[in-house]
C-alpha cells in the first residue's frame, strides 16, 4: 500500500459562455403623479411590473402584455435602461421602459399578467426601500435616466458609455417598423420619435 495517494490536479473552473440563448424582458416603469410608481405585488415581495420579450417580438411590443385591460395599449415614451448580465450558462437582457404619468385612475382598471401578482400605488420612496436589494440600482438607474432623458446601459452592474454592439434599440417607442439599419420603414416621420 502506497505512503501517499496520488494528488489529483487542479479542477480549473469553466468560463462563462452563452451555452442557451438569452433571457430577454422587458419591465415597466410607470409613474403615477410626480411621486408614485405602480409595482407588482407577489406573494409578498414588489417587483416594477415585468414579462418575457418572445422571439421575432420587441420589446415594446411585449411591453404591451405586462398589463392587461388598457383601452389604448401602455403609453410606452422610452427607453431608460438596458440591463445585461452574463450568467453561468446564459445572458440575462432587461430592457426597463418608462410610460407617460398617469392617474390613479388610469391604472385602476388594469391587471397584472401573473394572476399571483397584484398591482399597487405607492410612493417612489416606499418602493426603493422595499425592492429586493439586487433590484433596487436598476429601478434607481431607471429613475435617474428619465428625470435626465437618458438611456443607462448597464452590463453586469457597471455603467457603460455606450449601448453593446449587439443592442437594437429602435429610435421610437415601437409605433413603427424600423429595417437592419434602425431606420423607420413609416413614409410618415411623424410617428417615430427621433428624440428616442
Amino acid at each position: 500500500m502506497p505512503a501517499t495517494a496520488a494528488i489529483p490536479a487542479l479542477c480549473r473552473r469553466a468560463a462563462y459562455e452563452n451555452w442557451r440563448p438569452p433571457l430577454i424582458g422587458v419591465q415597466l416603469l410607470v409613474p403615477i403623479g410626480v411621486d408614485c410608481l405602480l409595482v407588482a405585488e407577489t406573494l409578498g415581495s414588489i417587483v416594477l411590473p415585468v414579462d418575457t420579450v418572445h422571439t421575432g417580438e420587441r420589446p415594446w411590443q411585449a411591453a404591451q402584455h405586462v398589463l392587461r385591460g388598457a383601452r389604448h395599449g401602455i403609453p410606452v415614451l422610452r427607453h431608460v435602461v438596458l440591463d445585461q448580465k452574463q450568467m453561468r450558462r446564459r445572458k440575462v437582457i432587461t430592457h426597463v421602459l418608462a410610460t407617460a404619468s398617469m392617474s390613479r385612475s388610469d391604472v385602476a382598471a388594469l391587471t397584472y399578467r401573473d394572476p399571483r401578482g397584484e398591482l399597487r400605488v405607492l410612493p417612489t420612496d416606499l418602493v426603493i426601500n422595499r425592492l429586493p436589494t439586487l433590484a433596487r440600482p436598476r429601478v434607481l438607474f431607471a429613475l435617474q435616466a428619465l428625470a435626465i432623458d437618458e438611456t443607462v446601459y448597464l452590463e453586469d452592474g457597471v455603467v457603460q458609455d455606450s449601448p453593446p454592439a449587439e443592442a437594437s434599440i429602435p429610435p421610437c417607442a415601437g409605433a413603427c417598423t424600423h429595417d437592419d439599419a434602425g431606420d423607420c420603414d413609416l413614409a410618415n416621420t411623424e410617428a417615430c420619435n427621433p428624440a428616442y
